[in-house]
């Protein structure tokens, strides 16, 4: 059998062979030269580099620098060749050596200052020198050689390409007619699906007319219950104490300690005739003392018996130094004048009747009567929000009212004709807090009350205010009823 020599793939209209483009490939890049550079430190090529664009070539102790060379008697970012006008030209400094290599012969470095043209370079100044494509040389700097010369730019490397019969058979190998019908099949089922879930056919909601509804509502709700405040109910036991403890005094039998103690309800005398009686019960006895000696029978009667002659009581009452022996200042001694005063055994009311825990009038001391202070009561009227809205602020201010009124209830203590009103400004933070609480107005009211809303106002809280912040106005009247 004989074999068929394999057919050659067809290329396609505007493409190169296989042949044609390996040829060009590897065809020699006409062009001007570049820089080829090698590196050189102790006698050894450290570094090999061809310079494929044309451009300036630095070196110095800075990283921005091509060659970095750890020197500091250049600039850190020195263009040792530069690139001017598309030629290159040499620039080295007073401490550089070296020689180049020209078309017409080698020259140094130090042979070439004289010719060179003077440039400056930052802070010092070098000596710059043309160089052609044929130039080659060397250049000292430091402990560092530059070795340099022109050569011919690098062929370019030709991008990877697959095969042609590969690149050809992608698009041969699909059946666009049924790609075409699969893709017209799925949109048809998958806009179905979508045309099922979507919203199009949902009412139209408006948010303005549920917003004015919701508002509505919430004005027809009725206002909060008035707080009455709780009656003192501890006054019929404080009534009723005294009244147990009567009783008891009057039966303990010590005269003596509710002579001594007349203020606290005794037996039928009142407080006042209990005062008047202690304080002539104590003239009386310095009234005796005065009218005292020391010898005779009043001494001696004294310490005896407790005599005491009333003639000694009508010459101390004649010289004013003692009493008489009739009614001093209402007390009834009874008895002649030449008798005997003793207390407690005279006829007539005398001071036999001290002491005496009998009930012969009505018993008032001791005795509680409960009083009803003024009860106010405060009205709140409807809170001005702005700078944001508040979704809770009506319901909020509408529970301070207890607050508010026991703060007037309080002042009302200390002047029961107290009435004002005060218009308090509350600026309210975003989590919903109050900031600050500042009032306005309080005309007619104390400073503990105003205080007292202000503290009540900055407790409270309210719900986040859209936009970051609002600022409500709660008006707040106090009338006593």
């Amino acid at each position: 059998m004989t074999q068929q020599p394999p057919h050659p793939t067809p290329s396609r209209p505007g493409q190169p062979g296989q042949m044609t483009a390996v040829m060009r490939a590897v065809a020699p890049v006409t062009g001007p030269k570049v820089l080829r550079i090698g590196l050189v430190q102790g006698g050894k090529v450290i570094e090999e580099r061809v310079i494929k664009q044309r451009t300036h070539v630095t070196i110095g102790p800075s990283e921005k620098s091509m060659f970095v060379i750890p020197s500091k008697s250049i600039p850190p970012n020195f263009r040792v060749f530069e690139l001017v006008g598309g030629e290159y030209f040499l620039n080295f400094l007073d401490g550089m050596t070296g020689r180049v290599a020209f078309k017409g012969g080698v020259s140094e470095l130090s042979a070439l200052k004289s010719s060179a043209k003077r440039v400056a370079v930052g802070n010092v100044q070098a000596y710059q020198v043309q160089l052609s494509e044929e130039a080659r040389g060397k250049l000292v700097v430091g402990e560092t050689t530059f070795l340099f010369q022109f050569v011919a730019p690098p062929p370019v490397q030709p991008k990877p390409q697959l095969p042609v019969s590969v690149r050809s058979g992608i698009a041969n190998d699909i059946d666009w007619t049924t790609t075409i019908i699969a893709a017209f099949s799925f949109l048809f089922h998958f806009g179905a699906v979508g045309s099922i879930y979507s919203d199009w056919m949902d009412p139209v909601v408006d948010d303005e007319i549920d917003v004015a509804q919701l508002l509505e509502s919430v004005k027809q709700l009725p206002p909060p219950p008035v707080e009455q405040p709780k009656e003192d109910v501890d006054a019929p036991a404080a009534t009723a104490a005294p009244a147990a403890e009567a009783p008891k005094a009057a039966g303990g039998g010590n005269k003596g300690a509710a002579a001594a103690s007349p203020g606290k309800g005794s037996g039928g005398m009142s407080d006042a005739r209990a005062s008047a009686l202690t304080n002539e019960l104590a003239q009386l006895d310095m009234q005796m003392l005065g009218a005292l000696n020391s010898s005779g029978n009043a001494t001696a009667s004294v310490l005896s018996s407790g005599d005491v002659p009333t003639g000694l009581l009508e010459n101390a009452a004649a010289s004013g130094a003692g009493v008489g022996k009739g009614g001093v200042a209402g007390l009834n001694m009874g008895g002649a004048g030449g008798g005997t005063v003793r207390p407690g055994a005279a006829g007539g009311g005398g001071l036999a009747t001290i002491g005496n825990t009998g009930t012969s009038g009505p018993a008032t001391a001791g005795s509680a009567q409960t009083v009803k202070g003024p009860v106010g009561n405060a009205t709140v009227g409807g809170a001005a929000v702005s700078g944001g809205s508040v979704s809770n602020a009506p319901s909020v201010v509408a529970g301070m009212t207890a607050g508010f009124r026991r703060c007037y209830n309080k002042g009302l203590q200390e002047d029961p004709s107290m009435k004002g009103s005060v218009r308090i400004t509350a600026k309210i933070g975003p989590n919903g807090e109050v900031l600050s609480a500042t009032p306005s107005g309080g005309g007619g009211l104390s400073g503990t009350v105003v205080s007292c809303v202000v503290a009540r106002v900055q407790s409270a809280q309210f719900a986040p205010p859209e936009g970051g912040g609002a600022t409500v106005v709660i008006p707040v009247t106090f009338v006593s009823q």
